[in-house]
């Protein structure tokens, strides 16, 4: 079984958009507007057709098996609106993952988006992560370090600030994958800089902080292959050591994971060169950022699989990256 880690649903049906489109031009009228959730009219055989063509006719030809889905993340939007205006957006689209759980139980499995807003403390998320735990079904949640949408305001990961969802992440035993939305802040590009800065800046956090101290058995997911921190191993070993940490072996290693969502070989191979190979994930986030064809290989760029394949790691080790680890960090799957 290949099990893909990080999967987006950025297909959904019109309807979706239109409703968000409804809450933007809402709170043109009024930035206070107090949104309720209210319903979106999407049926079953409209989800199956925005899934058909696309995520799962690509499982069935890079032969992949089962995707732990949650919504589109550069939809998630934490920046827009209040936190009515979150609150009443997440519940349609963890909603709509569900169903589609539900229709194809073999090839998706849930993870919730959190209704986050800049400058409401993360405890307002925890509700949302139980429906979504305990009710739904779902295995885990994306855990956006910068709900501003690229301006940082709120505290670091290792403030106390988090600590609701940390010690709630750690009760449901499901681990969070750390993932940014949509950039507002014109300096950043969202896919190419916000995400990959993000990724970098949530693992310098983790190390300058005492979170994985106080928080032992947490289980962190660090997507697009880690953003910097893997290709620059030896800058963070190096500021670990002047700062008097433990080696990074001992002070992350333990609750922090990375993803294969990097789009060329060379890249992948320096991953499971530094990486240990017990701490990576299968990944694609496909149908995600990137989408064409790399004219050096005549592949699409997101075809994962064959990075892996292509490897020279054993059939042992690949067997980890494909499906044990993901068993092992999403303890809830059950396969």
């Amino acid at each position: 079984m290949i099990i893909d880690c990080h999967g987006h649903y950025t297909t959904a049906p019109d309807e979706l958009g239109r409703y968000r489109e409804q809450q933007k031009s809402e709170l043109e009228k009024d930035p206070l507007h107090q949104h309720v959730k209210g319903e979106i009219n999407i049926t079953d055989d409209q989800l199956r057709e925005s899934l058909e063509g696309a995520q799962l006719r690509l499982q069935r030809e890079r032969g992949t098996d089962l995707t732990i889905f949650s919504p589109r993340a550069s939809w998630m939007g934490h920046h827009i609106g209040n936190e009515s205006t979150s609150i009443a957006w997440t519940e349609h689209c963890n909603d709509l993952i569900y169903r589609i759980t539900k229709l194809y139980p073999d090839n998706f499995v849930g993870v919730a988006q959190l209704p986050q807003t800049p400058g409401v403390a993360p405890k307002a998320c925890v509700g949302e992560l139980e429906r979504c735990v305990n009710g739904l079904g779902f295995i885990g949640c994306n855990l956006n370090p910068d709900p501003s949408g690229g301006y940082w305001t709120d505290p670091p990961l290792g403030d106390r600030y988090w600590y609701p969802v940390y010690e709630k992440l750690v009760e449901l035993d499901v681990p969070a994958m750390i993932h940014v939305s949509a950039a507002c802040n014109p300096n950043f590009h969202t896919t190419g800089s916000h995400y990959l800065g993000a990724d970098t800046t949530a693992v310098m956090q983790m190390i300058t902080s005492d979170l994985l101290k106080d928080f032992p058995t947490i289980k962190f997911i660090i997507p697009h292959g880690g953003g910097a921190v893997p290709y620059h191993w030896g800058r963070f070993r190096g500021l670990a050591d002047m700062m008097g940490k433990p080696p990074l072996s001992e002070l992350i290693l333990n609750n922090v994971y990375f993803d294969t969502c990097v789009y060329h070989q060379p890249g992948i191979d320096l991953l499971l060169a530094v990486i240990p190979v017990r701490n990576i994930l299968f990944a694609s986030e496909m149908v995600g950022a990137v989408r064409g064809i790399d004219p050096e290989t005549g592949h699409y760029f997101d075809d994962t699989r064959r990075y892996i394949d292509a490897s020279r790691v054993g059939d042992a080790d690949k067997l980890r990256i494909f499906a044990d680890n993901a068993r092992h960090v999403f303890s809830r799957l059950s396969l």
